[in-house]
């Protein structure tokens, strides 16, 4: 098994995609006629497109950037659309094999682990990240400064706050680097939290429930610019290598033609309709499966199941 640090040498950055002109969203389509592929009817009219999301981020804010991009893409498609946050991550993916939505906002995680159950499923596309100009993130944990916490050795005998055993950037990738250094979280850490959401880890930390968190980078950089996290009491100690970026993914049962226009739709929206998962967002690439193959590496490397 190849060490943590190179089991992402391979990563093919992706094409950035080309940007058009934004479209207005004011503009009324024609409604158009999708025909979706059903257990008992082939050609079943889509009546509606459902879109499930992982709770890595909740707040106001990102509910009304939800809807927004909700009303563009019902305009630019001639369908109504309808947002779903769901409970936890495993429950989007459920959602998606089982083809009670058609489309998912998912973690790299998540969608791994919803194609091990369903090869139809497919990646589509993933956000650009603002700052990089690439379709990657990064995974950090912070620490409360007066802890003396200085290094990632030093979190034995503390307590730890994970954000969700199948988030990416708040699990899978600081375990499998926990790993590789010697650390066991179960045995080394005095005790073990979910917090179910990247900011609700974040809170984790600012209210003193625990002494160190991981969480996505671009959450830390958000925590830190709005005072939640100010560098003279909260600090980063270790950044992971470059992760591929969350990606939409759309049910084996759309037709061909809804996926263009999907991908057309991201890729010409307006900026400010596309960061809806907490992320700055420059716009949104094409990816594939393969793009992923880093992180079924790493769940390997962990040896966990595919659920």
């Amino acid at each position: 098994m190849a060490t943590y640090s190179t089991l992402f040498i391979t990563i093919v950055l992706l094409n950035a995609a080309c940007q058009s002109q934004p479209q207005n969203s004011q503009t009324k389509s024609a409604t158009s006629s999708y025909q979706v592929k059903t257990t008992n009817n082939r050609g079943q009219k889509l009546e509606r497109l459902n879109i499930a999301m992982i709770p890595s981020q909740d707040s106001p804010e990102q509910t009304r950037k939800r809807q927004k991009l909700a009303d563009y893409l019902g305009t630019t498609l001639g369908i109504p659309v309808n947002f779903q946050v769901t409970k936890d991550y495993d429950q989007s993916v459920d959602l998606l094999v089982k083809g009670k939505v058609e489309m998912a906002f998912l973690s790299g995680f998540t969608y791994v682990k919803a194609r091990q159950r369903n090869p139809q499923v497919e990646p589509i596309l993933a956000p650009i990240e603002k700052g990089t100009d690439q379709p990657w993130y990064k995974s950090v944990i912070v620490v409360n400064a007066t802890s003396k916490i200085n290094t990632i050795k030093d979190l034995k005998g503390h307590n730890f706050s994970f954000v969700n055993p199948s988030s990416t950037s708040g699990y899978l990738v600081p375990s499998a680097y926990l790993k590789t250094i010697g650390i066991n979280p179960k045995q080394d850490f005095t005790a073990i939290q979910f917090a179910g959401s990247h900011n609700k880890n974040v809170n984790a930390l600012k209210s003193g429930k625990v002494k160190a968190i991981t969480i996505n980078q671009p959450t830390y950089l958000n925590a830190v610019k709005e005072g939640k996290l100010p560098a003279n009491k909260y600090k980063l100690i270790w950044e992971s290598d470059p992760i591929p970026n969350a990606p939409i993914v759309i049910s084996s049962q759309l037709p061909s033609k809804l996926k263009t226009s999907l991908q057309k739709a991201f890729i010409d929206a307006p900026k400010n309709l596309i960061a809806v998962s907490g992320a700055k967002s420059d716009g949104y690439t094409l990816v594939q499966d393969e793009d992923y193959e880093p992180i079924r590496k790493l769940q390997k490397f962990l040896g966990l199941a595919t659920d």
